[in-house]
């Protein structure tokens, strides 16, 4: 019943992003704002990571083996990502860099205080 209690926060997380995504005058992925809804809830003190805790474990734990319909998916486009590998490759370079100094320079700034 926990479980069931866990994954229904999700969802309801999950719906209301959606259903802003839906109302905003321009496009925005519903299921990132309701991220950032959860996220905020979360650094507020309404939700306790140990709501979650059980589901988010699962969740991670079979990550890879979600990630297996996306790359079954990206196929379909295998000829447009030959025609532009480079730019694909360079801009996760550099995403993926400025993301982990990002995360980097979070880290140190919280370790601080």
């Amino acid at each position: 019943m926990k479980i069931l209690f866990q994954i229904f926060i999700l969802m309801l997380f999950t719906f209301l992003g959606e259903l802003i995504a839906s109302v905003l005058p321009f496009n925005f992925p519903g299921s990132l704002i309701g991220l950032l809804l959860l996220f905020i809830s979360l650094l507020f003190g309404l939700i306790k990571p140990s709501h979650l805790k059980e589901v988010s474990s699962f969740l991670q734990k079979y990550m890879a083996f979600l990630f297996v319909p996306l790359c079954v998916g990206l196929m379909r486009y295998f000829e447009l990502i030959k025609l532009h590998w480079i730019e694909i490759i360079l801009v996760l370079v550099v995403s993926t860099l400025i993301t982990l100094i990002t995360t980097g320079l979070i880290a140190q700034r919280s370790i601080r205080k």
